[in-house]
C-alpha cells in the first residue's frame, strides 16, 4: 500500500493575527488553502473554524493565540513539493520573516502515514519534537532527508528563514 505523506509547519506571528503588521498572511489564508485543496495529490487538512481569513488560527499551541500550524496530507513528495514551490504558496513562504518569529528550532517536520490517516495536532508536535530532538529519520524529517524531493533544493528558502 502506498503511504501518503504528512507535513506540519509552525510558526509564531510577530503580532495578534488582528494585526496591521500580519494582515498580508491573514488576507491571503482562504486563497492559499483553498488553493492547496484543488490541487493534484492533495488529501486532507487540519482546519479551523471555517470564518473566513482565519485558515486554522485558532488552533494553539501552547496556549500562545500567536503560535499557528498547518498540518495536511498530500499523496506524495512530489505533489507537495509542486503546491510549495510552484505556485504562489511560494511568494508567501518567502515573506515568512514578515510576519513570524525566526525560531532557534526546526518548525517544519514531515513523516509517513497509512492512507485514510488524519493526524492530529498533539501527533505531528511529536514528530517535530522527535526530528528537533535526534534529527531526520524514518519518523520524522525534513526536505533533505527525502531523495525524490527535488524543487527545494533549488526553489528554497534562506536558511535563517527556513
Amino acid at each position: 500500500m502506498t503511504r501518503h505523506l504528512a507535513e506540519l509547519n509552525i510558526g509564531r506571528l510577530l503580532a495578534p493575527t488582528d494585526d496591521p503588521r500580519v494582515a498580508d498572511f491573514m488576507n491571503a489564508l482562504d486563497l492559499i488553502n483553498g488553493m492547496g485543496k484543488q490541487m493534484p495529490g492533495f488529501v486532507w487538512m487540519m482546519e479551523g473554524s471555517g470564518e473566513p481569513g482565519t485558515g486554522n488560527t485558532e488552533t494553539k499551541i501552547g496556549g500562545d493565540p500567536q503560535f499557528v500550524s498547518n498540518l495536511t496530507v498530500w499523496e506524495s513528495v512530489e505533489t507537495l513539493e509542486n503546491f510549495v514551490w510552484n505556485t504562489v504558496h511560494r511568494k508567501f513562504y518567502e515573506r515568512r520573516e514578515e510576519w513570524f518569529e525566526v525560531m532557534d528550532k526546526m518548525h517544519f517536520v514531515m513523516w509517513w502515514i497509512e492512507p485514510g490517516h488524519e493526524p492530529t495536532l498533539d501527533e505531528a508536535l511529536e514528530r517535530l519534537d522527535l526530528l528537533n530532538r535526534i534529527g531526520d529519520s524514518e519518523e520524522a524529517f525534513g526536505w533533505s532527508y527525502l531523495k525524490e524531493a527535488r524543487l527545494w533544493r533549488s526553489r528554497g528558502c534562506r536558511v535563517d528563514a527556513a
